[in-house]
């Protein structure tokens, strides 16, 4: 790249390669290499610029020895300071301007360093700036950005079970009153309609019509 400083697509890639090469870093890291481990796909260039500019690997992919004895630091503090060491070896331009507070540089102080230094456009200058973040952050300086692991799926949340509304029971009869005291009682009962049919004898006179229904009266209407 015709680019002094070098620059990543998105922390993504780098955040992933650096985080694995601490678990296994290769003898030989070249293009193949990341797209094996399916890191940076279509940019694997723009990666193995930063690679060679800290130092990790020579211009044929192999590890260096500076790579080797950094990369194989267990304990993160003395690894944020062996990589803070070759971050600011390879950013020796930017540190000669400020120092230990490049660290903390904001975005807007490293995109105006990049662009005076290197001639490059707002797009370049801002990735550029994104980088050395990423890099810093592995130096002990800011939070490592977070990134997905390849492969991984996001697990969706468990459908939470809705009850079931319970419909209301349908009564088995209808409410209604047999029939009204006396009195003034307006509870209602559970009651059944009844339909009766009176057959009359044709050659009955009125005082067997009397006695039917007045049997009716007194068994079934006011019992």
């Amino acid at each position: 790249m015709a680019d002094k400083h070098p620059y990543v697509q998105g922390p993504g890639a780098l955040v992933q390669v650096v985080t694995h090469f601490r678990k296994s870093f290769p003898a030989t890291v070249n293009a193949s290499t990341l797209q094996k481990l399916g890191f940076a796909p279509k940019n694997e260039s723009y990666v193995l610029n930063v690679l060679r500019f800290l130092g990790l690997i020579d211009h044929e992919g192999n590890r260096t020895a500076e790579a080797t004895r950094t990369f194989n630091l267990h304990e993160d503090t003395a690894f944020k300071e062996a990589f803070a060491a070759l971050v600011s070896k390879a950013y020796f331009d930017l540190f000669e301007l400020h120092s230990e507070a490049t660290w903390s540089l904001d975005n807007a102080a490293l995109i105006t360093f990049f662009r005076s230094q290197d001639e490059t456009t707002a797009l370049v200058g801002k990735l550029q700036a994104s980088t050395f973040k990423v890099l810093a952050a592995y130096s002990g300086h800011g939070d490592i950005p977070v990134t997905k692991i390849p492969g991984a799926k996001a697990q969706k949340p468990a459908a939470k079970a809705v009850p079931k509304e319970v419909a209301p029971a349908t009564p088995l009869a209808s409410k209604s009153a047999l029939s009204q005291g006396r009195s003034n009682n307006t509870s209602s009962v559970v009651g059944l309609t009844v339909r009766i049919e009176i057959n009359l004898p044709a050659d009955g006179d009125q005082e067997t019509y009397d006695r039917i229904f007045k049997s009716i009266r007194e068994n079934l209407l006011n019992g």
